[in-house]
């Protein structure tokens, strides 16, 4: 069964909510002062049941000027408006403005209720038609119905009805969306209930026991209570008017304006990024970063519309634009919203969400503004290919393409599995499911084999990288929990661009060719410590010895140690390799005897100094051949 929610609009003192009393014989005026005063100021709610038995949700918004912003809370889940004009008035600068407001907020159904026609005779009558004609002429009510109406002697009250239920069986479903959202519209206590907020349920369904969280404060609670249309029920679905009745909620820590959600489910972000259409309304352009007042959902909040392709907007024109905001929104691809100016109050413009929280973007950057334009065709795969494209190295999860591509979760899966059969995307983290684009990924590769390249140019005697060293260079790699180093170089590999052994990465192309002087230097160095065995003087020494600059010797000397003819042990020394090996046997001999080895013990044993004994027994622990225990040394098990 359909969940439809009916909505009044239009100016003050034009009887929408006579009518809505006449209709429901609810009494949709709760304040005091608005009893006192005769006019709305706060949302009013009340249920119609329909012929068939089913029961719609209305939605009474007030009429006055200075409670637009409450009207705007209130349209933001109409499925059908009621635009309620006088007949002894006619169109009023609320009609006008509350039209505009439906039309920004996606509203696509309604009808005309043409009030207070015992007020009027025939040929006023025939006018108020006519002006109302004009007025709805080129809107989504061009061709809607027209329903006289007189609340007081209920007249037009069947027709009113009759009308309703024929555009409550055309209108479609609501678009399907997995994701529970409910914005907050009102937050009151109960006694013996406790906290209790209503709102139009936008999306997804909540049940009795549900844990939600309130955005953008992360606070959570539990639901004990569900009421629809005054009826206690289990569970409440999209398009209904929900109350929801909390657990251990205070009434202080929730707002209108708030979002209700499944925990970590949604993101709030300080900008989103828009499609808006400037109303042919207004007498000026829209300048960069103009001062603005945002209506998504039931919030309102101050921001500056970043013009991102122009200097300026003209009326009646459209643009993607960035919205940088004062307070974080929690919203989602495809929601409505609207702006009004900051002084004097008035709508000015709204569209619709593309990106609910982008980066920052720079002016007149080609690839944001073509990115954006395309979101508008509502092409699934082209859609995700630009969002994972702008996450970067750092990819993007499956919740957040949930909040940016408006799919089922079925539909959204198999997007993502023929994305990833065809190579487009690759999942850099499985249990997360991060998404990664194969474009970031091939220019981290580029940029890898382009560093290689420098590396080995300008250390053309080292055999190659270490992976840590690699690792560090870039900073896709330096969260402790990326995963995208051990796949990019995989992938390297596998294409035969890199060669990869054991710690060491180099270009599959490189080869350490010495020339004959520096074979020469080689062979030097490598019989020096040949011949000094456990007692070989220090590097610096050497390069003196041989009257070789010392990064010449440490690239020839880093070759030894690459080849495992020499051992580095700490400091500048490093040992021939035969001698450590003769070394360690002879260790291993007496601790197997002994059990264990004092410093000057093993300084007896191997009849050194102590300068080489320290660096060579804690070379022998730092390979886990020993282990210090207290004063001695054992074998490690």
């Amino acid at each position: 069964m359909k969940q439809i929610i009916l909505g009044t609009a239009g100016h003050i003192d034009h009887g929408k909510t006579s009518l809505i009393r006449a209709l429901t014989g609810i009494e949709t005026d709760r304040l005091k002062e608005e009893q006192q005063r005769g006019i709305t100021i706060e949302l009013g709610f009340a249920s119609l049941t329909l012929s068939d038995g089913s029961v719609i949700g209305i939605v009474d918004v007030p009429g006055h000027e200075k409670f637009v912003k409450n009207m705007v809370a209130g349209a933001s889940g109409i499925d059908i408006v009621s635009m309620v004009i006088a007949a002894d008035e006619g169109v009023m600068p609320q009609t006008r403005e509350h039209m505009e407001i439906c039309t920004l907020m996606g509203i696509r159904h309604g009808f005309i209720a043409m009030t207070k026609i015992d007020l009027v005779d025939e040929e006023l009558m025939e006018l108020a038609v006519e002006d109302i004609r004009e007025f709805t002429q080129g809107t989504f009510l061009q061709d809607a119905p027209l329903v006289p109406i007189s609340s007081t002697k209920n007249t037009g009250l069947d027709l009113f009805r009759d009308t309703l239920e024929g555009i409550c069986a055309q209108i479609p479903e609501r678009p399907f969306s997995p994701i529970f959202r409910l914005p907050v519209d009102r937050v009151f206590s109960m006694k013996g209930f406790g906290t209790v907020i209503t709102g139009t349920l936008a999306s997804g369904s909540i049940s009795v026991g549900d844990n939600i969280m309130v955005f953008p404060t992360r606070i959570t609670s539990k639901v004990r209570g569900i009421q629809v249309h005054g009826s206690s029920v289990e569970t409440a679905w999209a398009g209904t008017r929900t109350a929801i009745n909390f657990q251990g909620l205070d009434r202080e820590e929730i707002n209108r304006g708030d979002v209700l959600s499944t925990p970590d489910t949604l993101k709030p972000s300080y900008m989103v990024d828009a499609h808006l259409t400037f109303l042919s309304s207004n007498t000026k352009p829209a300048r960069a970063r103009t001062r603005v007042r945002f209506h998504s959902g039931t919030s309102e909040i101050m921001g500056n519309v970043i013009l991102l392709d122009r200097d300026e907007l003209m009326p009646g024109d459209s643009a993607s634009v960035q919205i940088r905001l004062e307070s974080p929104v929690s919203c989602m691809n495809g929601d409505h919203f609207v702006i009004r100016s900051y002084s004097p109050v008035r709508t000015i413009g709204g569209g619709r969400i593309l990106n609910p929280f982008p980066g920052k973007h720079k002016l007149f950057n080609q690839d944001i503004i073509k990115g954006l334009a395309t979101l508008l065709e509502n092409d699934p795969r082209q859609n995700i290919s630009f969002f994972v494209i702008q996450s970067g190295y750092k990819g993007i999860s499956l919740g957040e393409l949930r909040l940016m591509v408006p799919l089922s979760d079925k539909k959204l899966d198999s997007v993502l599995q023929s994305m990833m059969a065809s190579r487009d995307l690759i999942q850099s983290d499985r249990e997360r499911k991060i998404y990664v684009h194969r474009d970031i990924i091939d220019a981290l590769c580029r940029e890898i084999l382009r560093y290689l390249g420098e590396y080995h140019r300008d250390n053309p005697l080292k055999e190659g990288i270490s992976k840590e060293e690699l690792k560090s260079k870039f900073r896709a790699f330096k969260p402790r929990d990326s995963r995208l180093f051990p796949l990019v170089t995989a992938k390297l590999v596998k294409d035969g661009e890199i060669a990869q052994e054991a710690n060491t990465i180099r270009l599959a192309t490189h080869k350490v060719a010495l020339e004959v002087d520096l074979k020469n230097i080689k062979e030097k160095i490598a019989a020096i410590y040949r011949s000094g065995g456990l007692t070989p003087p220090f590097f610096r020494t050497i390069c003196s010895d041989l009257d070789v600059d010392q990064k010449t010797a440490r690239d020839v000397l880093q070759m030894l140690i690459d080849e495992k003819s020499i051992v580095k042990t700490k400091d500048d020394l490093y040992f021939d390799m035969e001698a450590i090996k003769n070394l360690q046997e002879r260790l291993r001999d007496f601790l197997t005897r002994e059990g264990e080895i004092t410093t000057p013990v093993f300084k007896d044993m191997t009849g050194i100094s102590r300068k080489y004994v320290i660096p060579l027994i804690e070379y022998f622990d730092s390979i886990n051949f020993t282990i210090r225990v207290g004063d001695t040394r054992q074998l490690r098990k």
